[in-house]
């Protein structure tokens, strides 16, 4: 009984031992992954902030300037891309929309993004845009890998429709989470008007026959939860200026929109809640079960080897039994 109850906690002690490294290093990179029907709105501010005037077309100051972000996963779109892709693919539809003090829209920025569900890396397919461009991008948007690394990575502006470092800047705490921090500036470049302008009979057509040009400088803050590669806060010093041309007064330069946008409280608390509860669920593939299988596996080991050695040993009983002899038959005694 004890050799049957010993191989069988010798299969358990191997079977744990060989999950350990199976459920990080194979199961992990496929279970982990972003769901194609996400759906995530965001709430940026900034307060004050400067804004262009197009009735006079001159800056003034406003008490508020706000960033509605919304992300929709387009499940229909993924299926159609995965066919030829070969890989689990994720196609986020985002739309930023500005709007200033009086509610009213002052640009809104539609985008496409598609990337790989897994490793959040781009996918080039058709529909990959922004604002009705067609755009090839490099690097990620929005979201870091799982497990984000202390390094550098490639980040991609939507506004310059080009890529360029996002620097790491170290370890921090926020909200009770470590995150790493990383900061990207886009030096003053010219960019593409927005397809839809605030006021009515303004085209971008227009503003470019007149010879404004527009453009822009940002400097990128991002705080990252590393686990999740979720970003947990999220802030920009922006600036925008239309240059030259016609409509500015001697042909120089106003400010179109200039402000330190950040996260509105609120979603700033939502959104630490529901990366916190995300980390549980990665660090259950990448550490509690692979690390939990391996002591498990550790500790079977010399349970079983013990029990083996124990099944070997001979019992209580077997000395006596050696020392025991058959008595010898007695001679028969002669007369």
């Amino acid at each position: 009984m004890r050799r049957t109850a010993s191989l069988v906690l010798l299969a358990f002690a191997v079977f744990f031992a060989a999950l350990s490294p199976l459920m990080r290093w194979y199961a992990f990179p496929r279970l982990a992954k972003i769901p194609p029907s996400q759906y995530q709105d965001m709430v940026l501010e900034a307060k004050p902030a400067t804004l262009i005037n197009y009735g006079t077309m001159k800056a003034q100051q406003v008490p508020k300037v706000t960033i509605v972000q919304t992300l929709k996963g387009n499940v229909a779109a993924s299926d159609r891309i995965e066919q030829t892709a070969g890989r689990d693919v994720v196609v986020w539809d985002t739309l930023s929309y500005v709007a200033g003090p009086d509610g009213k829209m002052v640009s809104e920025i539609p985008e496409r993004y598609i990337f790989d569900a897994h490793s959040q890396a781009p996918v080039h397919a058709s529909g990959e845009m922004v604002d009705g461009d067609p755009v090839r991008r490099q690097g990620i948007e929005y979201k870091w890998p799982f497990l984000t690394e202390k390094r550098d990575y490639t980040y991609f502006d939507a506004q310059t429709r080009t890529s360029a470092p996002i620097h790491y800047k170290g370890t921090r705490t926020f909200h009770g989470l470590e995150v790493y921090y990383f900061e990207q500036t886009i030096p003053w470049t010219k960019v593409p008007l927005p397809k839809k302008m605030p006021v009515k009979g303004i085209t971008p057509q227009a503003v470019e026959k007149m010879g404004a040009t527009r453009w822009y400088t940002t400097k990128r803050m991002f705080w990252v939860e590393p686990v999740t590669g979720a970003p947990v806060n999220g802030q920009e010093n922006h600036k925008e200026e239309l240059r030259g041309g016609d409509l500015l007064p001697g042909g120089g330069k106003v400010t179109a929109f200039a402000g330190h946008v950040k996260m509105r409280d609120d979603y700033v608390d939502s959104t630490v809640a529901l990366v916190t509860s995300q980390r549980t669920l990665v660090l259950l593939l990448t550490s509690y079960l692979p690390w939990g299988f391996l002591v498990l596996g550790a500790a079977l080991l010399p349970l079983a080897l013990y029990l083996e050695a124990r099944s070997r040993r001979p019992g209580p009983g077997a000395a006596d039994a050696d020392r025991f002899t058959e008595p010898q038959p007695q001679p028969t005694p002669t007369s």
